[in-house]
């Protein structure tokens, strides 16, 4: 297994839409196991593949609920349903998120408290997944990047500002720039 370099906001693979996966071969296994190795590396809860640089509707996923139960996997070709978010401004403390793509900062960002998410796994196996709370967060947050959207592109508007600024001032937003969890220092 390898770890892979994350790509930064500015990669325009991050903003398109990923191809569906037409069959999972070898090569596609390797990816996951690359994926996992960078997901757990970074650390992360989540990482698509587009975030490191392949176009394709896959993403992992891992995490540990309150009893400290672990809660792992791999999702090909996801569909997902959510219930509506609730209306209002999110709450700073129990709503935001931070990215991989976006490294060292977090916003409030309001999700639906609940999904469902159907897709495959690596042997082909049907995946339907319902959770709630936080796994329903990284469900959203990582189909997002698989069509292209990162979760700044979601945030309110003094939000998205600052995180322009905070972009300019690290010199990201440029194509082909990417981090390598474990190696590189974001505290820039």
């Amino acid at each position: 297994m390898a770890v892979l370099p994350i790509r930064i906001m500015g990669d325009p693979v991050l903003h398109s839409v990923a191809a569906p996966v037409a069959e999972v071969t070898d090569e596609i296994r390797t990816l996951v196991a690359d994926m996992f190795e960078t997901m757990d590396t970074a650390p992360g809860v989540g990482l698509a593949a587009p975030q490191v640089g392949v176009g394709l509707r896959i993403y992992t996923y891992s995490y540990q609920d309150d009893d400290g139960a672990p809660w792992r996997g791999v999702i090909i070709n996801p569909e997902l349903w959510m219930s509506p978010p609730e209306p209002g401004s999110p709450d700073p403390d129990d709503e935001s998120e931070g990215c991989l793509s976006f490294p060292g900062e977090r916003f409030p960002l309001r999700r639906g408290d609940e999904v469902l998410v159907t897709g495959t796994d690596l042997d082909g196996g049907h995946v339907r997944i319902r959770v709630d709370g936080w796994r329903a967060r990284i469900m959203q947050h990582e189909f997002d990047h698989l069509n292209g959207i990162l979760y700044i592109d979601r945030l309110s508007d003094s939000d998205w500002k600052t995180t322009q600024k905070i972009a300019r001032k690290r010199g990201w937003g440029k194509p082909g720039q990417s981090w390598m969890p474990g190696v590189d220092d974001l505290d820039a």
